[in-house]
């Protein structure tokens, strides 16, 4: 009985005290609202730390890595699903603009949408046969979010998460709008066609069909395979968006990490007069830098091949672009002519943004070298400041973001693939007047 009374009287304290520390906790915040911000900010510091903002597109494709043996079945049945809706229009496509018996002019104008289904394909194959690379970015990321905790270093972090966040939504409404414009803007007005003395209606498609395999000028072959049409284009938008997401948060990432290695510079020197702190802060230095360089390294070999395949890609689909607009300039089409806009001002944002990305990559790499030699070494002791040697050498190899290893992505490469664009649009016109 008495120890039943203790423990009844044992909880009932636990509770009055819980309940007086919480609003004691709730008097401090409310009477210090920095301690509330901060509170705030560590918990937003959490959530980004397992918050991926291109998970949902991976998950759509099937690229998302899955573990147990049910999940990995649907995921390839979800792989055929998503190839086989490309395919069903790309290889229709593909033969129109090689067999059929209608004029260059005309069988140009699919090429724009046949390129981008081409790009697309060659983008899903490499994020299939490159997943566990894709993977081990993103252990590799969500390990640097465990291992850095201080606030002032995790600030660094989430400024340019937000930014590369900023990119994959900005690239996601500039790829789907531009795509889906330009196939409504096709499909918008009918075309009268006669055969005898029948007069029938068609919708025009963007990517149109080999006559041979299908004639899609009659109903209801028309109506399918402008849903499939839209299904396609819909699965490639999220091909591209995936991979441009995945570039966009990784570099993004290595940029905030080597801005978190140059604040541990400065500290070095900062805390110089404690020699074992010092010492220690260099080999956490050296071990995050090499986790960096190992980081872009990776990232590096996964975009190249695409970066390539992007940017033949969208050379050529710019050039055609700027031709449809000067052959409909005559027969001014309000609808067509935005849609072209549209398109054009999509494929120039991927290109820049890869271009982009390869620069600050590849000059916040190199400017490791220069914050360690700006920095007050020659305070430190010899055998701290030794070190810095070895990190401005390391440094001077910096990882160069490339197309296929034939270009570096830079902003003056986006400007040599518009005025290569211009030159061969020069060249097409020549050719086909």
């Amino acid at each position: 009985m008495r120890s039943f009374e203790y423990c009844s009287n044992r909880s009932i304290a636990s509770r009055i005290t819980l309940s007086l520390s919480m609003r004691f906790r709730e008097a401090i915040m409310n009477a210090h609202p920095q301690r509330a911000a901060k509170s705030a900010d560590s918990k937003n510091i959490s959530d980004n730390e397992i918050k991926y903002q291109y998970k949902w597109l991976l998950l759509s494709i099937g690229a998302w890595p899955q573990t147990t043996i049910v999940k990995k079945i649907l995921v390839s049945i979800q792989i055929v699903i998503s190839a086989s809706s490309v395919a069903v229009v790309m290889i229709p496509c593909l033969l129109y603009v090689l067999f059929d018996d209608d004029s260059i002019q005309i069988r140009l104008g699919a090429l724009v949408s046949l390129l981008f289904r081409i790009m697309s394909t060659a983008t899903y194959w490499v994020i299939i046969t490159r997943q566990k690379d894709i993977y081990d970015c993103i252990l590799h990321m969500s390990a640097d979010w465990k291992r850095i905790q201080r606030t002032t270093d995790r600030k660094l972090m989430i400024k340019y998460d937000k930014i590369g966040n900023f990119l994959v939504k900005l690239s996601t409404s500039f790829v789907f709008f531009g795509s889906h414009v330009f196939i409504i803007a096709r499909a918008a007005k009918t075309i009268t066609f006669t055969i005898g003395n029948e007069t029938f209606k068609t919708h025009p498609m963007a990517c149109p069909i080999y006559k041979k395999i299908i004639d899609v000028r009659f109903s209801p072959a028309n109506e399918i395979f402008l849903f499939l049409q839209f299904l396609s284009s819909l699965v490639s938008n999220c091909i591209i968006v995936a991979f441009f997401s995945i570039a966009a948060v990784c570099a993004m990432h290595a940029c905030g990490q080597l801005q978190v290695l140059y604040t541990w510079l400065n500290e070095v020197v900062q805390n110089h007069e404690e020699n074992n702190l010092a010492q220690e802060k260099i080999g956490d230095i050296v071990e995050h830098h090499l986790r960096i360089f190992s980081f872009t390294t990776n990232l590096e070999s996964i975009m190249s091949r695409t970066c390539l395949i992007t940017i033949m890609a969208c050379t050529l689909q710019l050039c055609f672009l700027g031709y449809y607009a000067i052959m409909n300039w005559a027969a001014f089409d309000a609808a067509k002519m935005a849609s072209y806009i549209c398109v054009y001002t999509s494929i120039s944002y991927c290109i820049f943004v890869y271009c982009y990305i390869g620069e600050v990559v590849t000059e916040q790499c190199k400017q490791v070298a220069e914050v360690a030699y700006m920095t007050e070494w020659y305070k430190l002791p010899y055998t701290i400041a030794r070190n810095y040697v070895l990190i401005i050498l390391r440094s001077n190899q910096a990882v160069k973001m490339t197309a296929g290893k034939m270009l570096q992505l830079s902003i003056a490469t986006f400007a040599d693939i518009v005025k290569t664009s211009v030159v061969y649009l020069n060249f097409l016109r020549t050719m086909t007047e």
